[in-house]
């Protein structure tokens, strides 16, 4: 069954008015991964469960990407929610998301930007779970600069807690480049969440997809050597 992104992709494309063309619009790709079909990653699928959930607000033709890696989050992590982010509408399944009471939300953001009193820095697993409650990590997916406008446009979000990460680590992705060295990609962002959360597994399984996802991506990019081909191809190449 396709996953929340690759619905929201086949939502934009049906109101698409011409077609949406990616870098690299000649390679044949596998439609399940979205890498070339000569390294194709599929048998490698990871299956695991979280108790964490991730609500990705998605800017206009990020869902058409094929480097954008909130398609990751949804291959990993079950519950997780994709949606078109618009300034001037909302859709209201995101609000009946947000008021669901199984659901403790957190809008990742970095903490320079919003006043101290909405600012967390942990997520308190014990209190949530005695509660009856999981995390929902509202995750901003488009470029910095986007992510930023719907940050600052989004009313919903004004009044829920904003979870501010501290990686240690800046990011390795290298399909596309943030101009600040010390913003992560939204895979890497979730990754971190899912730590906090006490969800090591999907953590864990997130990051290892992300490793393996950019190795072969970039493999259809720049054809590798024989010993890199053969180790893709066998699944030991991370």
């Amino acid at each position: 069954m396709p996953h929340a992104v690759s619905r929201l992709r086949d939502q934009r494309l049906a109101r698409s008015q011409k077609p949406f063309l990616a870098r690299g619009a000649l390679l044949v790709r596998c439609p399940r991964c979205r890498v070339s079909e000569a390294y194709c990653m599929c048998a490698w699928q990871p299956q695991v469960s979280a108790n964490s959930a991730v609500c990705l607000l998605m800017y206009d033709a990020e869902p058409l990407k094929p480097t954008n890696t909130g398609w990751l989050i949804a291959d990993v992590v079950p519950d997780t929610l994709a949606f078109s982010w618009s300034r001037t509408e909302v859709d209201p399944n995101i609000l009946a998301v947000l008021a669901d009471p199984q659901w403790q939300p957190y809008v990742v953001f970095p903490e320079e930007y919003i006043p101290a009193e909405r600012v967390v820095h942990s997520v308190p697993n014990a209190e949530l779970q005695a509660a009856g409650k999981r995390p929902l990590f509202i995750v901003l997916d488009g470029t910095w600069t986007e992510a930023r406008k719907m940050f600052r446009k989004s009313a919903y979000l004004a009044d829920l807690p904003v979870l501010s990460l501290q990686p240690e680590d800046i990011s390795s992705y290298r399909l596309r480049r943030s101009t600040r060295d010390d913003h992560l990609c939204t895979a890497e962002v979730t990754a971190l969440c899912l730590h906090l959360a006490d969800d090591t597994e999907a953590a864990t399984a997130l990051e290892t997809w992300f490793a393996r996802f950019s190795r072969h991506y970039l493999a259809g990019r720049k054809p590798p050597s024989v010993a890199e081909k053969e180790a893709l191809r066998n699944g030991t190449a991370l």
